[in-house]
């Protein structure tokens, strides 16, 4: 009986613990922006753009911070903005999976993401690429930075290939459309 008490005591603690850690974990959109995503649910154009724009801030923020002589704790701050960028990108992979599998045409979003990740992958680099960086500040934030340099890499690659997928699959219903 105590053996059982203690392991439900046990559980409800880590249960606790694991709620209160992952209430810490704020979350990268702001409400307005929750609410323009919601806004645009069914419109694929409209919602992926939004995604786009939204990195596109998170990155603009995150060089604005680091050019700031005031910044204190610049490590931490790259660190937090890079995973902010880092969870708003993966919710623009998942809304591109999610219209493709519900067979969207997302060609003329799909290249405002490819020019982007293009514009991304630079912005990333050159922050990796840094001079005057001290080590003891780029290793708090190296592994998210690298992380979010291979997701893009990946990512660029499947869009440039989903592009190319869209086109094949459009020419082939405008053929069959034709005959």
């Amino acid at each position: 009986m105590r053996v059982r008490h203690a392991l439900t005591c046990l559980g409800v603690t880590l249960l606790l613990v694991a709620a209160a850690s992952a209430q810490r974990r704020r979350d990268p959109l702001t409400s307005p922006e929750i609410d323009q995503l919601r806004d645009t649910a069914l419109e694929p154009e409209l919602r992926l753009k939004l995604y786009v724009k939204f990195a596109r801030a998170r990155l603009a923020s995150l060089e604005q911070m680091r050019s700031d002589p005031k910044t204190t704790d610049r490590a931490r701050q790259t660190h937090d903005c890079l995973e902010d960028f880092l969870a708003v990108y993966d919710e623009l992979n998942d809304n591109i999976d999610m219209y493709v599998d519900r067979k969207d045409d997302v060609r003329k979003p799909l290249k405002a993401v490819i020019e982007a990740d293009t514009e991304f992958q630079a912005k990333l680099r050159a922050l990796k690429g840094a001079a005057g960086i001290a080590p003891a500040e780029a290793k708090e934030y190296q592994f998210v930075l690298s992380n979010a340099i291979e997701t893009l890499d990946s990512s660029a690659e499947d869009h440039r290939k989903l592009m190319a997928e869209q086109e094949e699959a459009a020419k082939h219903k405008k053929k069959a459309k034709n005959q």
